[in-house]
């Protein structure tokens, strides 16, 4: 276990889970306090969860965004999605930077969120004549690159950044 007053600073979600677990282990330690130590737990790990679930939202927004703005012939959308992709990657900057321990869960859900962030924006492409089987089914990007703030994909029509 790290030192928990410097780790909160350090890793948010990495000294939410280490706190979750050392509650847990209280009630076996006999200590005769009235504190319901596993809830406690489990609302100090569900703050963790947050800041994943956060994580993991962002990038699924990043995605939809990023599929729109290589596959819409439209331009009007255009620039809200941009700005979307950049608050939305500014946004999980600053969560990875609060608990970096977060990294390693990213690719384990990289697959999920992309299959989510592919319905979505087949969705909003069909408003403009786009055909599901040209969305591909396997993420046709990065981790690296949807996080990256100066990477953008081409447009398929043409369309500038």
């Amino acid at each position: 276990m790290s030192d928990p007053a410097r780790l909160y600073d350090s890793d948010f979600y990495r000294w939410t889970q280490e706190q979750a677990a050392l509650l847990r282990q209280v009630p076996g330690e006999r200590i005769n306090l009235p504190i319901d130590w596993n809830h406690a737990a489990d609302e100090i790990e569900d703050m963790g969860r947050s800041d994943l679930h956060a994580a993991n939202s962002r990038i699924g927004l990043i995605l939809e965004h990023l599929l729109k703005l290589e596959h819409s012939p439209a331009e009007d959308p255009r620039y809200g999605w941009i700005d979307t992709v950049a608050r939305c990657r500014d946004d999980l900057s600053r969560t990875l930077d609060d608990s970096p321990s977060l990294w390693p869960k990213l690719p384990e859900r990289w697959r999920k969120e992309y299959a989510l962030a592919r319905r979505r924006a087949v969705r909003g492409l069909a408003r403009d004549g786009i055909d599901m089987t040209e969305i591909p089914a396997d993420p046709p990007y990065t981790l690296d690159q949807v996080i990256d703030p100066d990477w953008w994909p081409a447009n398929r029509h043409g369309l500038p950044d």
